[in-house]
């Protein structure tokens, strides 16, 4: 919902008194600055409250559970058809009952759903540079969802796709811990140049293709922000040095284009974070593309997919059956100072997995695949695009695939490559903001 949290009118705690104009001034101020987190503090309970409602998913122990690239099932279970989890949306409750390093199966699914950064609403951060914005509630969800799949793959590259994070554990902390923590870090809500990947600077970039805070970003837009976001870094921290970001034009990935950026001196190889917007559909998720998309989450090289339900973002990880796994970024929860010592994480990472079924998914999201090596990118290559191709319905195998990767520069594009969606189904930043401008309260 674009909501303005700070009114500009004179402020209703205060009555009229008979006062210089600095005093009057300053006592306007303070009490907008009052008015304002009360109305903070109002969203953020109306939006917990909306985010609460449904406090359990159902996972049938029949179906596999398919979590980026690795395959879960359940362990049989005599006394029930389902298994229920999320009972604490919050997720900052003691989780030892749920992490059991003996436990394989199903359980393997729980441990490798908490592991995923959790990245949601905060509240009472540094005001956003030119605006009254001291939280995104209510607004900032896309911008949310985009630093969740980009922290997936910074978690790929830095600790590795089998990497566990495991709450409560009281021992001295190990480089992997300590890696994590930074990596939460890049994405602290502050503007400060060892957090790059913060929504403080995600609003700025925004600012030069006229967004600002508390408007609605789209998934491609929020993709090309994390491109501009991951060069600036590395100006800052010698990290992102061995990672870049390629955003793919018009559903197409030029492949030389791609060869250039990540290939370094020595032919060594910079790892890739490849992001690619699409529009599955006109006004609504067509179908057809259905069995393409959740077979995606089949390859260890996916890291997720950023879109939602319309106007309501969430950050797809999996599939079971016709259902998405989802993280919901819509929980508003206090800022945390990232740059204490020992500062507490359990607030980013959730236990309470989501389910949306596919056919109420809005058609524009944002694909994300990280390719550690150039053999992981022309293993994808080779792999994704028979996938990616949806079974034809007539017979004559001239469906549109969901996106192709092209030989060659674009640059060098003379024509529109062959067999991209039709003009309807383009991706397009410049989407009508007036038709983003409110998000629909519904109960999870």
């Amino acid at each position: 919902m674009n909501t303005q949290i700070v009114s500009t009118e004179r402020s209703i705690f205060f009555p009229k008194f008979s006062l210089s104009s600095t005093s009057e001034n300053r006592i306007q101020e303070n009490g907008v600055e009052v008015e304002g987190k009360v109305k903070t503090k109002l969203l953020s309970m109306w939006n917990n409250v909306k985010y609460g409602m449904k406090l359990k998913t159902n996972f049938s122990k029949e179906s596999p559970v398919w979590l980026l690239g690795k395959c879960y099932r359940r362990i049989e279970s005599p006394s029930s058809d389902i298994t229920e989890l999320g009972t604490d949306v919050a997720a900052i409750q003691s989780q030892t009952d749920i992490l059991n390093p003996d436990d394989e199966g199903f359980e393997g699914f729980k441990k490798d759903f908490i592991t995923k950064l959790w990245l949601t609403y905060r509240r009472e951060f540094p005001i956003l540079n030119g605006s009254n914005y001291s939280s995104d509630c209510g607004w900032g969800c896309m911008l949310r969802s985009g630093q969740m799949l980009i922290a997936q793959g910074l978690i790929s590259h830095f600790l590795g796709r089998d990497w566990r994070w495991l709450p409560d554990v009281t021992k001295a902390p190990c480089i992997q811990s300590i890696t994590h923590r930074k990596i939460i870090k890049w994405f602290g809500d502050k503007p400060s140049l060892n957090s790059p990947l913060s929504i403080h600077t995600l609003v700025t970039l925004g600012e030069a293709a006229g967004k600002k805070a508390g408007d609605w970003y789209g998934p491609g837009f929020v993709a090309h922000l994390f491109r501009q976001a991951f060069k600036l870094a590395s100006n800052d921290n010698y990290e992102f040095d061995s990672i870049s970001v390629y955003v793919a034009q018009d559903c197409s990935v030029y492949i030389r284009d791609v060869l250039d950026e990540c290939t370094l001196k020595n032919d060594k190889w910079r790892s890739l974070i490849l992001l690619i917007p699409v529009r599955l559909g006109a006004e609504k998720f067509n179908s057809i593309y259905a069995p393409c998309l959740t077979t995606l989450f089949s390859l260890k090289q996916c890291i997720g997919i950023i879109g939602g339900r319309p106007k309501h973002s969430l950050y797809f990880v999996g599939y079971q059956d016709d259902k998405l796994i989802h993280l919901d970024p819509h929980y508003c929860q206090e800022v945390v100072d990232v740059w204490a010592p020992d500062f507490p994480t359990t607030s980013f990472h959730c236990r309470s997995p989501r389910k949306l079924h596919i056919s109420k998914m809005d058609p524009s999201c944002c694909i994300g695949f990280y390719c550690a090596t150039k053999q992981d990118f022309f293993y994808l290559i080779e792999t994704v695009q028979p996938l990616v191709v949806p079974p034809s319905r007539s017979g004559s195998g001239n469906e549109y695939p969901m996106f192709i990767f092209c030989d060659g520069h674009s640059k060098d594009a003379q024509v529109t490559p062959k067999r991209l969606p039709p003009q309807d189904l383009e991706y397009s930043i410049d989407s009508n903001d007036s038709d983003m401008e409110t998000e629909a309260f519904e109960i999870l």
